[in-house]
């Protein structure tokens, strides 16, 4: 059983197709840090996903993530994926500039960098994205944790990040300031 979520798209690519493209081709995802700010804009807390690995079955802590799809806008890819990922009322506000904070490449092979994804070679265009609302995981997500910048950045959970992604969210909080000495 697939823990994946589900192509809101079927006629896209279909499975074969896009395991075919995957293996040929960089795939183009966003990924988003979900955060709490306060009046100043200083980050107060970070949005942390609680899923099961589609490989390994195992339980791991991840980032919003998605691909983008053919004819949409990284806009319209990075609302789509996080209102797939938070649920309708998570209210987030994309950010005034398409601008990541990072370009994260992900190999199919391991040590190449510290992100990884057996699947295929991708390319993520990664956001801080503020979000205002009630968050209700949702798909694949089974949790939301909302954590200070210091638990965020404990080497324990960056450890638990699927990928390699905690790597991307310790540069996630060193980018706005968060990152604790």
């Amino acid at each position: 059983m697939s823990v994946r979520t589900p192509d809101p798209n079927p006629g896209w690519l279909p499975e074969f197709a896009l395991d075919e493209t995957r293996a040929r081709v960089p795939i183009l995802y966003v990924e988003a840090v979900p955060v709490r700010v306060d009046a100043l804009g200083q980050v107060e807390s970070i949005g942390i996903l609680l899923r099961g690995s589609s490989t390994t079955g195992v339980m791991t802590r991840t980032l919003v993530s998605g691909r983008v799809m053919h004819g949409e806008s990284v806009r319209e890819a990075l609302i789509r994926n996080l209102l797939k990922d938070l649920g309708p009322t998570a209210f987030p506000q994309l950010p005034a500039s398409t601008v990541p904070f990072s370009v994260a490449e992900y190999f199919p092979l391991p040590g190449v960098t510290p992100l990884y994804d057996e699947r295929q070679h991708a390319v993520a265009l990664a956001y801080i994205v503020p979000v205002t609302g009630e968050c209700n995981p949702r798909q694949d997500a089974l949790e939301l944790t909302w954590l200070t910048p210091e638990e965020a950045a404990s080497s324990e959970l960056l450890d638990e990040m699927e990928g390699g992604r905690g790597s991307l969210l310790k540069e996630a909080l060193a980018s706005v300031g968060a990152l604790p000495r």
